[in-house]
């Protein structure tokens, strides 16, 4: 007969969402969880996200949001925090933009001697900016071998380590990679590969492969984390940095923006109602057995209920003088009010609290953040209320 789930404390992942310098939300993000006690077992990451993922997957506890802070500092350049009239913001950030595009990022990327239009065939011809800074950013301010404790372990495992999980898109084929501590050496080459965006940046090499942006597949590794989980009960905080609904354009940088948008915004409600009827559908085999031939399921006898998994998500929303390359634009004040949005954002899921809420029978519940405050969850593959 089917046997009851015990009752266990969940894992708690963070996934995170790529977006360029919007990833400054999840600084403040993690910050809330933080503070909050809810430390991740299980960081993921995508493009930006992978990158901030690194910095805190390589980290012990107490030093993780000083890490990541001080990674933001490292890649945006001094003296752009300003105190600005609301009507000043958008030309203060087109000209940290500007500063970008021609000069890079200092510890970041920086832009090619000569164009890749006229560069002889080779790595130079294939990016606009070179990546190397990059390496020694993340080789001075992550951990791996502490990354790296958990390779090859299981869920009895003793190690004091997290898990990191990055998503890299394999240029050779198109095929979305993820690639786990678990069971993959991690170095500094695979957030950077996962962020590897063409055509400014080269591709990243791993092994004999070479890697592009995960988000030229997939900007959101949630379906990573949900294929490689195994039997646990996961509390999953999804930060994503794009919004798969808008309001129709009115001018050309509006266009420019919600095509962004739509490119980059993870397909979330998509993913987790498939989600929640595969769940729902595994856990009606395990209390009721007997709607299933037993000779087309031979081992039915052995289901179970399935894990619980409740999926957290908040998602940044442009600020005030924002333009279509904002995701390009690096300025302290930018980088200090995103991470703000994101810990306020972060603290009100934490407030509702909706993954303590019982619903019985229903493995896979999803949260998010609604632009009105309210809270929303799914379950039976319908979207609720939550009071």
């Amino acid at each position: 007969m089917a046997r009851s789930r015990t009752k266990k404390k969940p894992k708690v992942c963070l996934v995170l969402q790529g977006g360029g310098a919007l990833g400054a939300y999840h600084i403040g993000a993690y910050k809330a969880l933080e503070e909050a006690g809810y430390t991740p077992d299980w960081f993921a990451g995508i493009s930006i996200g992978a990158l901030n993922a690194a910095v805190l997957a390589g980290n012990a506890p107490e030093q993780r949001l000083e890490k990541l802070e001080a990674f933001w500092q490292r890649i945006s350049r001094p003296g752009t925090d300003a105190l600005l009239l609301p009507s000043m913001a958008a030309s203060f950030n087109m000209v940290s933009v500007s500063q970008a595009l021609t000069f890079g990022q200092p510890d970041f990327f920086v832009p090619r001697a000569i164009s890749p239009w006229v560069a002889a065939p080779g790595e130079a011809a294939t990016s606009f900016y070179d990546t190397t800074p990059l390496f020694s950013t993340l080789n001075e301010l992550v951990d791996f071998d502490l990354i790296n404790e958990n390779k090859n372990s299981n869920s009895n495992s003793n190690s004091s380590g997290v898990r990191l999980t990055v998503g890299a898109t394999r240029v050779t084929d198109g095929e979305l990679v993820f690639f786990d501590s678990e069971s993959d050496t991690i170095t500094a080459a695979h957030p950077v590969a996962s962020g590897s965006l063409p055509p400014g940046f080269p591709a990243t090499q791993i092994g004999e492969d070479h890697y592009w942006d995960g988000g030229v597949v997939s900007n959101t590794p949630l379906n990573g984390i949900l294929d490689l989980a195994k039997d646990d009960d996961l509390l999953i905080f999804m930060v994503d940095l794009w919004n798969a609904k808008g309001e129709l354009p009115k001018t050309m940088s509006e266009v420019l923006w919600r095509e962004k948008e739509i490119q980059y915004a993870s397909r979330t409600c998509a993913h987790i109602e498939a989600l929640i009827a595969q769940k729902n559908l595994d856990q009606l085999l395990a209390r009721t057995p007997e709607v299933v031939d037993s000779k087309q399921v031979p081992d039915i006898t052995s289901l179970k209920d399935g894990p619980k998994i409740d999926i957290v998500h908040i998602t940044f929303e442009p600020l005030a003088g924002h333009n279509p390359m904002s995701d390009t634009e690096f300025s302290r004040r930018s980088i200090r009010l995103r991470s703000d949005a994101g810990y306020e954002d972060m603290k009100q899921a934490l407030g509702a609290s909706p993954w303590t809420q019982e619903n019985e029978g229903l493995p896979a519940n999803f949260h998010r953040r609604a632009k009105d405050g309210s809270w929303l969850k799914a379950s039976k593959s319908k979207l609720k209320k939550v009071s």
